[in-house]
C-alpha cells in the first residue's frame, strides 16, 4: 500500500473523494459509540460479583465489632495488609479511604495548599505554585492542579518514562517546583512503565522546595494484559527511603477497575511522617471510611495469589480487544506513514500520534459520524496539545462488535483527515 505522502496531489484528491463517501456512508449508520473513558465493561464487573456475598445478614462479628461502627480511620489491618501486598510496602504505612484514589490525590493537594506539608508554609501563601506534569498523562490530574492554579509544566516521556534531566533541573532549580503527577505503571495513556533507572533518578532528586512530593499514582499495578510479559514498576517508597527522602512520596492505588468501579476500596501507601500528618486532618474530616467494603475486599481477595487469578481473569475479557484495536491499526495504516500507537501490556489505554495538527479533526469526525472519543488535547495540561497529534483510545468499555465499528470508523477518520491535511499543505 503506497505511503500517502508518496502520492501526488491527483491521487490524493482520487483517494479524498473515495474516503468521503465512505465517510458519508458510515454516518448514515447512526452510531451511537462511547470509547472516551477507560471504563471496564459489564462482563468484567460480573467477575466481582461472589464478592457481594462474602458478608451478609449471618456473617460474624463477634471479632470485628469494631468494623460495624465509627473509628478506625487509617483502615482495618486485612485492607492495610491487603494493599501493602498490592504496591510491596509495608501496612503500617498505608491509608485505606473510600472508592476513589482520585478523591485522595485531590485531598492531598487540599492539603499541601490550606495547610502544608510537616510544618511547610502552606501554599495558598505563596506567591506561584508550579507542577510538573509528563506528557501525555491523565486529564483528570491536570484538572486537579488547574482547579488550583497551579502552573503546569509539560514535561516529555519517552518509553523509560519522564525526561528525568528536566525533571531534575525543574525541581533542584526552583524553590516554586511543588511537585509531579507519574503514572508509574502502565501509563495513562501511553502504556509504559517507568525504568528502574527513572524510578531511582526521582529517589535521589534533591528538590529546592522541602515540601516538594511526588504523586505516584499507581493505579494500573496489577493490571496486566499477558501473564508471559508483563511490566513492573520498582517500588518507589523504598527507593525513596534508601535514598534518605522516605516523605518525598504519595503513592495511590485502588480497586476501582479491579471489583466495582463506582463501589471499590483505595489507599495511599507514604511514609509514617507523612501518614501522622495525613491522618492529623483526616481526624477533623471523617470519622472513618466504609470498613464493611473494606472488609468485603480483604475477605474475597483472601491473599495476593487470589487477586492475581482474578486479574488474570479480566485480562481474558480485555487481551481480545486491545489486540483487535491494534490488529485494524496494523493492517489499515502501518504502509500509510500517517500515524504511530503504542502496543501496551496492560493499563487501559493505547495512544495514537497522528500528523501533526490532525488530533482535533480526527476526533471531531469521529463524533459526527456517532462515535466519541477523548478529547484531543486532553492528555496535555489546559488541554492544549502543543502538535495537535495525541489521541487516547479506551477499548475496554464497547462489546467487540461495536469496538470494531468504532476503530473502522477510526481507521477511516485518520485516513480522510490526513489526506486533507496534505493536500491543504501542498
Amino acid at each position: 500500500m503506497k505511503a500517502y505522502q508518496e502520492m501526488n496531489q491527483d491521487e490524493l484528491k482520487t483517494l479524498h473523494q473515495q474516503l468521503s463517501k465512505q465517510y458519508q456512508d458510515m454516518k448514515d449508520l447512526h452510531l451511537q459509540l462511547n470509547m472516551a473513558r477507560g471504563k471496564p465493561d459489564f462482563s468484567q464487573v460480573e467477575l466481582s460479583m461472589p464478592m457481594l456475598d462474602t458478608i451478609n445478614s449471618h456473617y460474624d462479628f463477634s471479632k470485628q465489632k469494631d468494623y460495624c461502627n465509627y473509628g478506625i480511620l487509617d483502615g482495618i489491618d486485612e485492607a492495610k495488609k491487603f494493599f501493602a501486598d498490592m504496591v510491596e510496602t509495608t501496612p503500617d504505612q498505608i491509608i485505606v479511604y473510600g472508592n476513589s484514589s482520585l478523591t485522595i490525590m485531590f485531598d492531598q493537594i487540599s492539603r499541601g495548599y490550606t495547610h502544608g506539608y510537616l510544618g511547610n508554609t502552606p501554599w495558598c501563601r505563596l506567591d506561584k505554585i508550579k507542577f510538573l506534569c509528563p506528557v501525555p498523562g491523565y486529564d483528570r490530574h491536570f484538572a486537579i492542579t488547574e482547579h488550583f492554579g497551579f502552573e503546569m509544566i509539560p514535561i516529555p516521556m519517552d518509553d523509560n518514562g519522564p525526561d528525568m534531566d528536566l525533571v531534575e533541573k525543574y525541581v533542584q532549580e526552583d524553590e516554586s517546583v511543588k511537585g509531579i503527577w507519574c503514572v508509574p505503571q502502565y501509563a495513562n495513556p501511553s502504556g509504559i512503565t517507568y525504568s528502574d533507572e527513572v524510578v531511582e533518578r526521582f529517589a535521589h532528586l534533591k528538590p529546592a522546595a522541602k515540601d516538594f512530593r511526588i504523586f505516584w499514582d499507581n493505579a494500573y499495578v496489577v493490571h496486566h494484559l499477558y501473564n508471559d510479559k508483563q511490566s513492573h514498576v520498582k517500588d518507589i517508597l523504598k527507593a525513596c527511603q534508601d535514598a534518605g527522602h522516605p516523605d518525598m512520596v504519595f503513592e495511590f492505588c485502588s480497586t476501582s477497575k479491579v471489583t466495582f468501579p463506582g463501589a471499590g476500596v483505595a489507599a495511599m501507601a507514604t511514609s509514617m511522617n507523612n501518614k501522622k500528618d495525613t491522618l492529623k486532618h483526616m481526624t477533623v474530616q471523617s470519622i472513618g471510611h466504609d470498613k464493611l467494603n473494606q472488609l468485603r475486599h480483604a475477605k474475597y481477595f483472601q491473599n495476593f495469589e487470589s487477586l492475581t487469578e482474578h486479574m488474570q481473569k479480566q485480562a481474558d475479557l480485555l487481551r481480545p480487544k486491545f489486540e483487535m484495536v491494534i490488529d485494524i491499526f496494523e493492517k489499515e495504516l502501518a504502509d500509510l506513514q500517517i500515524g504511530t500507537w503504542t502496543k501496551p501490556l496492560g493499563g487501559y489505554f493505547i495512544t495514537f500520534e497522528a500528523l501533526q495538527d490532525c488530533a482535533k479533526d480526527i476526533v471531531q469526525k469521529c463524533k459526527e459520524a456517532g462515535v466519541i472519543l477523548t478529547d484531543a488535547g486532553a492528555t496535555f495540561p489546559y488541554g492544549k496539545d502543543p502538535h495537535d497529534s495525541i489521541i487516547r483510545i479506551a477499548p475496554s468499555y464497547p462489546p467487540l462488535e461495536e469496538l470494531k465499528q468504532a476503530t473502522d470508523l477510526f481507521v477511516l477518520c485518520v485516513k480522510l483527515v490526513s489526506v486533507e491535511k496534505l493536500l491543504e499543505i501542498r
